[in-house]
This record gives structure tokens, sequence and C-alpha cells, in this order.
């Protein structure tokens, strides 16, 4: 048996078999739906049921009771027992934008603060890899697991060096970090699969913008903020980075540059250490906390956060309580979701 499903607004339409989840369906039919973790947990996939039912085989976490209230579910989870009618945001220039899988070289690691590593990534000569500012790639590790990183370039600094910039924050006992940080050597080989997830800089607004990340979170918001330099954006972006104390915030020079050379950006570093020093403009305490005590009303804005699932959690509590539409919140949750597929560890 199967049932068809319409996207609302797109003339679109594909057809899901009973034993498969609405997303698996979309993007085997070459409809490219945003998604992420495909665990349920990071929210990426988040859809609205117009008409139509779905069921669960169990209730995924990434949804918020507000959010479950108003008719949205997770397509990577959902399976339909009816005809469908979703509105759900389609990836743009998806014609161009693939999944690839691909080799790639170590051309340069670099340590970028005392627990986190740079990678520089580069593809075969003529390989072609285009995805958005915010996207990540899979890791394909020998044993068959996978390893989700950012990827930390904007896709315009991509055509120029040819190199993918990952931070890998280094997980006591994760072997995949523990053989980057101490073992891998320059022109090192691996295998990516990408780009991947729905978080990505959305340029056809003109509200000004507030990034949140906290920790590694960093890595999508810099990609983003430098394809708004590459694209000249004309939009006010205040960038708040969340990290326990001074030390954590491990490429300093690079946001330091971009607000040099940015002057509609604001970076505003926060300490959740009390004890940390808080000259200069940085804060202490939780990151969405600065945030809403610094913009009460949020009707206005585009909110963008990546970093640990309880900092998006809260974030998106309190932000739908000063008045930010649901339409108007991205987020990137570094989900573990090796607790629902044992192949796919988000944790490092």
């Amino acid at each position: 048996m199967s049932f068809q499903v319409d996207l609302h607004d797109k003339n679109k339409k594909f057809v899901v078999n009973v034993d498969e989840t609405i997303l698996e369906a979309a993007l085997y039919q070459d409809v490219a739906l945003p998604y992420g973790c495909q665990s349920g947990g990071c929210g990426a996939c988040k859809a609205r049921i117009i008409k139509g039912e779905i069921s669960y085989e169990y209730e995924p976490p990434g949804l918020s009771p507000e959010e479950k209230s108003k008719g949205y579910v997770l397509l990577c989870q959902a399976k339909a027992i009816s005809d469908l009618l979703i509105q759900i945001e389609e990836l743009p220039d998806h014609h161009s934008i693939q999944v690839r899988n691909i080799p790639v070289r170590v051309e340069r690691k670099e340590r970028l603060g005392h627990d986190v590593m740079g990678l520089w990534l580069k593809l075969p000569k003529g390989e072609l890899f285009e995805y958005l500012a915010g996207q990540y790639i899979d890791i394909m590790l020998r044993d068959g697991r996978r390893r989700s990183f950012s990827i930390a370039t904007a896709p315009e600094n991509f055509r120029n060096t040819g190199l993918l910039e990952l931070h890998l924050r280094h997980v006591p006992g994760g072997k995949f970090t523990d053989h980057v940080f101490n073992e891998m050597t320059d022109r090192a080989m691996l295998r990516i699969e990408g780009p991947l997830g729905g978080f990505y800089l959305r340029e056809d607004t003109n509200r000004p913008i507030l990034m949140i990340a906290g920790g590694t979170g960093y890595a999508p918001m810099k990609a983003m903020l430098e394809q708004a330099l590459a694209r000249n954006l004309d939009r006010q972006i205040h960038f708040y980075w969340g990290v326990r104390s001074p030390v954590d915030l491990y490429s300093s020079e690079s946001i330091g540059e971009l607000c040099r050379e940015m002057r509609n950006l604001e970076f505003t570093p926060v300490f959740s250490d009390s004890t940390a020093n808080n000259e200069g403009h940085s804060r202490t305490g939780f990151v969405h906390s600065a945030v809403a005590k610094d913009y009460p009303d949020l009707s206005g804005f585009d909110v963008y956060m990546s970093g640990p699932p309880p900092m998006i959690e809260a974030g998106k509590q309190v932000f739908s309580i000063q008045g930010l539409p649901t339409t108007q919140l991205y987020y990137d949750s570094f989900d573990y979701a090796y607790l629902t597929w044992p192949d796919k560890e988000n944790t490092e």
C-alpha cells in the first residue's frame, strides 16, 4: 500500500510506501527536503501536517509540546497512514546540490584550541562539491560508522581554496578524535558523504539576524558569516558564542577578523563559568539567557542556533515566549544520534 504526499505551495508530489518514512521516500524520489540526524533528535526535518495522518514507531524527542500542538512532525520518523498535504521548506538550488560520497585528503591539521583541532580537507582534482553555508558532512569510518561535522568554510571561499574546514572537539575516549589528535598525519585519506542537513543561511528576508553558538557550534556560524561577507549581506547580525571560559574561544582570531571586515556584525562571547573575566563586551551565564535579556521581543528577527541539545531546547522554549515565530528559528542540534542509530554517532 502507498499514499501520496503533496507539498503545500510547491506544486510537487511524491509517493510513500507504508514501510518507509516520509523522508526516505522523498530523498529516493529526488525531492530535496532538509534533514539532519535522521534519528528524531535534531528537528531539521520538521514539517507541518495540513491534511492527513501519520504514525511513529516511537515519539521523537526533537519537537517541543508547542510544535506538536501546531501539527508539526518529524519526517525522518513519520510514516504515512493516509494521503498527506504537508508544509515544509525545500532546499534551494537542489538540482545542483547532490549528496556525494567521495574520497578526500587531509591537506593539513592545526590545533585551534586546547581541545579543538582544525582539519582542512582537499577533494580530488576536478571534483565538484556544492553545499550551503551551515550544512555538514559525515566522515565514513572503516567499521561502517559515521562522524558528523559541520563545514566551517563558506561555499564562496571553498570555490577559491578547494579546502573544506572542519572543527573537531576532542572527546575523551572517542576513538576517532583520539586518532585525529594523536595519530592522523597530513595527507591521510578519508571518505566523506554530504552535504547534509537543513541548517543554512537564508538570504530571502531583510530581518536582522541573531546567531547563537555553543562550543564547536561556531563552525557552521563561521561559514554563514563568511558567506554573508562574501555576498555583502546588508542585515544587522549579532553573534553570541557560549563557552565555559575565555580559553574555550578556540578560534578568536577568525571571529575578530570577521568583526573588522563586517561593520554590520556585533560579537558577544558568553561564559558559563561565573568566575570568568567578563571585561569588554563579554557576559557570564547561559548564552540563551543573554540573548533573551538583550532582545525581549524577538518577533522581528531570524534566529540561528547551533550546539548541544540542552542549549537548543532552552533557547527554543525561551525565544518562543518572547515572540519568535517558529518559521523564523533555524537550528542545528549536535545530537547524540547513536541513541537510536548505532551506526551514526554525532558526539564528536
